[in-house]
């Protein structure tokens, strides 16, 4: 199966070149879901261009009735970032004009809907798949909206065009997935959204963060943020829908970094979730029996991190990986002084039982700088 493949300009820069993206698409025999993926928002986070690279050339091995609905496939999406360089380390977590993180930029409908409560009155007595278009359709209106200042000629920054761009393709998705990974060193995981865990079991992963704190501004939640509100509207009309809309953001592995090993999960872990979805039929997949082995969840707001009490040099550090018990050592700090005494040993103790799941790339800090995360 080939796939069709559209180039989308992005931005023009002063030389005269053009940034672009590119679309693969693969369009199924039977109708059905639009599943839409996405790589490399932020610059130094590029395994999720060999996950993407690894599906598109499974996907042409098979034929188009094997998929019901569609695929669609976005690596590099964003090419300012990803061309980020300080010496010989890609940045690109920020865009170097305004200081924000690519993605903390996104539009979300459900911030300027101020007839959610009275939509969905209008809606409580109708089917799911018709409320889901009555409110799509509400959504793409205020969406053109943006297109309007994008073309006034006093125009918008380009943090607001690009958003426009890339949230263009996947409005009308049923399920979205943002690749990522850690800007540090971290273990494979997975951001999951209140409602939708039971979903997460499909990536076969073993960990994952549930998201029951956010406002909005990322691009897993600037899609899914409008749909749970409505959700939550409509059940409290009494009418406890769920739609069949999923987001999800993959943190495979570290930044800067091919690991095989998160590459083979994010696939094997993809085309699962698509299957069982029903958008690839595939006769070994989804796997059977995940149930008994089913994916951790922690919530967002228990997370703790680490960051330095003074500055110094880490040394004595916990792996990745490591489940850790409270008041076990952490990590330990060289604390070089300028007072004419001799340097110091400071021990760091876990204030709580976790497992560390992201640590700092940079063994040399300051004080209060990030030193590793626990779960």
């Amino acid at each position: 199966m080939i796939p069709s493949i559209s180039t989308i300009p992005i931005q023009q820069l002063a030389s005269g070149d053009r940034l672009y993206i590119q679309v693969y698409k693969f369009i199924g025999a039977k109708p059905g879901k639009k599943a839409y993926l996405q790589s490399n928002l932020h610059g130094a986070e590029i395994v999720g261009n060999a996950v993407i690279h690894q599906l598109i050339e499974f996907l042409m091995t098979l034929d188009d009735s094997q998929i019901a609905g569609e695929i669609w496939l976005v690596p590099v999406c964003n090419p300012l970032s990803t061309n980020q360089r300080t010496h010989v380390f890609s940045t690109g977590r920020f865009n170097v004009h305004d200081g924000k993180d690519w993605n903390r930029i996104f539009w979300d409908y459900e911030k300027e809907c101020e007839d959610l409560e009275a939509f969905a009155k209008s809606q409580v007595d109708f089917e799911p798949d018709v409320i889901r278009k009555n409110y799509l359709e509400k959504i793409q209106l205020g969406f053109k909206k943006q297109l309007e200042k994008i073309q006034a000629p006093s125009g918008l920054p380009f943090s607001e065009r690009y958003r426009y761009q890339l949230q263009s393709l996947c409005l009308d998705a049923n399920y979205l997935i943002d690749i990522h990974s850690s800007s540090n060193q971290a273990i494979d995981y997975l951001y999951c959204f209140d409602s939708r865990e039971e979903s997460a079991n499909a990536f076969l992963l073993d960990y994952g963060i549930l998201m029951n704190e956010y406002d909005g501004d990322a691009f897993d939640e600037a899609f899914m943020k409008p749909w749970l509100a409505l959700e939550k509207n409509l059940a409290a009309l009494g009418n406890k829908i769920k739609f069949d809309i999923e987001s999800w953001t993959l943190e495979l592995g570290s930044g800067m970094q091919m690991n095989p090993e998160s590459v083979k999960k994010g696939v094997l872990g993809i085309k699962n979730y698509l299957a069982q979805k029903g958008v690839l039929e595939l006769p070994n997949l989804p796997v059977a029996g995940r149930d008994s082995h089913p994916i951790k969840l922690t919530k967002k707001n228990q997370i703790k991190k680490y960051y330095a009490p003074t500055g110094g040099m880490i040394q004595t550090r916990v792996s990745l990986g490591s489940s850790i018990k409270a008041g076990q050592l952490l990590y330990q700090l060289i604390c070089f002084n300028k007072k004419g005494e001799l340097p110091l040993l400071i021990d760091v103790c876990a204030e709580a039982e976790g497992l560390i799941f992201d640590v700092s790339t940079n063994y040399g800090v300051n004080e209060g700088e990030y030193v590793l995360s626990v779960m």
